[in-house]
């Protein structure tokens, strides 16, 4: 399955700009991927040339992967779900923590078609962009449409992030 089955060719279309963005700033970066799944670290390594710029993507689909790789604790997840701020600020900072990137995006949320509530519901994701040295922004978003539409849509968000820290 190539990336353009992944996402729609407008998105895909802009991971050579963050891969430019990125090199302007000699910084690398890392994904810490939950609800997206690889997304948007597949995106920027379709791109041949990409590795002076991607130092690491974690997929951390589950609570205990979000632990054990990214440090983030237990007890943040107990308390507020993993589809948070709080969680999602964490996640952006343990993939820092755990790589040599001096920026981190993190994505967590609900992609449906089940697993939300009236209090979070399908189509909630919780975006981190951290920076090293400096704070972690946080940015929540409900988008709509099915799975892979979520799914898209977090890449997009994503990206926007990172342009902006770059910016």
């Amino acid at each position: 399955m190539s990336m353009n089955q992944l996402l729609p060719p407008d998105i895909a279309a802009r991971a050579p700009d963050i891969l430019d963005a990125l090199r302007r700033r000699l910084w690398m970066v890392a994904t810490a991927e939950s609800c997206t799944g690889g997304l948007i670290a597949a995106a920027l390594t379709a791109i041949a040339g990409s590795s002076d710029v991607v130092d690491s993507g974690f997929v951390t689909y589950s609570n205990a992967a979000k632990t054990r790789l990214l440090g983030v604790p237990a007890a943040l997840i107990d308390i507020h779900g993993a589809v948070s701020g709080e969680v999602a600020s964490a996640m952006a900072s343990g993939a820092l923590a755990h790589s040599a990137a001096h920026i981190a995006v993190s994505v967590t949320g609900i992609a449906g078609p089940g697993g939300g509530s009236a209090e979070k519901p399908v189509g909630l994701v919780w975006f981190g962009c951290a920076l090293r040295g400096g704070p972690v922004q946080t940015k929540r978003h409900i988008f709509s449409g099915d799975r892979g539409a979520i799914r898209a849509a977090a890449v997009a968000t994503a990206f926007d992030l990172m342009l902006q820290a770059t910016h």
